[in-house]
């Protein structure tokens, strides 16, 4: 198969493939073989548009489906390398999450669009910028960001470059200067003090939403494996079928916020659902960290009483 020249349709551009933060690939039905990697993709006019990368193959073999990096993307990675032998990208320090309908109603936003901060890096970009979890990133330099298109357009600005985010925080928008750092190396993180459990905590049911909390004890640290710093209230059981199942909540998770407020015992968690429904939100946020991170979690509130 070597020396195999193809031809094909472009038939999407800015596919994320879930291959990693930066996805922005070229869609083509060109077929791309074994040792095809890294090849040009031409156009008509003999003109490299994109770098040859991944197909999909639920099989193992090509079925025709393949994906390119474009070529001014490439472009200037390999600027970089000719420059400095290494690849240098700009960084928020922020963990985002895609904004459903279900969140932007918690969040009382439309419409739905925009990049939800699930998480802020410690000494971090953004948290010099005092950037908040349950903010939503809804422009950057002016121009409208879809979800997890952030990453990636962050990642092209020059490091100390200011840009301006334009964020919905508590009902508004706001102007947000922020100075782009340098994604740095990961790193370690350090071990953490226990945090202390509220006295008189006590286990508390949500029938209708699906789970039941109690509280994050040394106990429960233990039986999870949950970090000794981590704060919250623990998920004890969750519903086959219900709500939260539904939701990929599981035992074992925390919740650590409900609406963009930190709480500490299960009973400071059934009182800010309780103020959501008596607000008349018809959603409620929860900040729930699992096994992958921290993100937001809505559940309807349908105008009922919720627990």
């Amino acid at each position: 198969m070597s020396g195999t020249v193809t031809a094909g349709i472009i038939s999407s551009r800015g596919r994320n493939i879930d291959q990693g933060p930066y996805d922005d690939f070229i869609q083509t039905d060109a077929p791309i073989n074994k040792g095809n990697s890294g090849g040009p993709l031409f156009d008509m006019d003999g003109n490299v548009i994109g770098v040859n990368t991944a197909i999909y193959s639920p099989s193992g073999g090509s079925v025709g489906i393949g994906f390119s990096i474009p070529a001014n993307e490439a472009r200037g990675i390999v600027d970089q390398l000719r420059k400095t032998g290494k690849v240098s990208r700009g960084w928020l320090g922020v963990r985002i999450q895609n904004v459903t309908q279900d969140i932007a109603d918690g969040l009382g936003l439309s419409p739905a669009r925009g990049a939800l901060v699930a998480g802020v890096e410690k000494d971090g970009p953004a948290a010099k910028a005092k950037l908040q979890t349950g903010d939503v990133i809804q422009t950057l330099d002016g121009q409208p960001i879809e979800g997890k298109a952030l990453p990636r357009l962050s990642a092209q600005l020059p490091v100390g470059t200011v840009a301006h985010l334009g964020v919905w925080r508590h009902g508004k928008m706001v102007d947000v200067p922020v100075t782009i750092g340098m994604l740095p190396e990961p790193a370690a993180e350090p071990e953490a003090k226990p945090a202390a459990t509220p006295k008189g905590a006590a286990e508390v049911s949500f029938s209708k939403l699906g789970f039941s909390v109690g509280p994050l004890d040394a106990a429960a640290r233990q039986k999870y494996s949950l970090p000794s710093g981590q704060k919250g209230v623990l998920v004890t059981s969750v519903k086959d079928g219900g709500l939260a199942s539904d939701r990929g909540l599981r035992e074992g998770d925390v919740v650590t916020e409900v609406q963009q407020a930190e709480v500490t015992s299960p009973a400071d968690l059934k009182k800010r659902i309780e103020d959501a429904q008596k607000a008349h939100k018809k959603s409620v946020l929860l900040l729930v960290h699992d096994a992958d991170g921290l993100r937001w979690v809505p559940f309807p509130l349908n105008g009922e009483d919720t627990p």
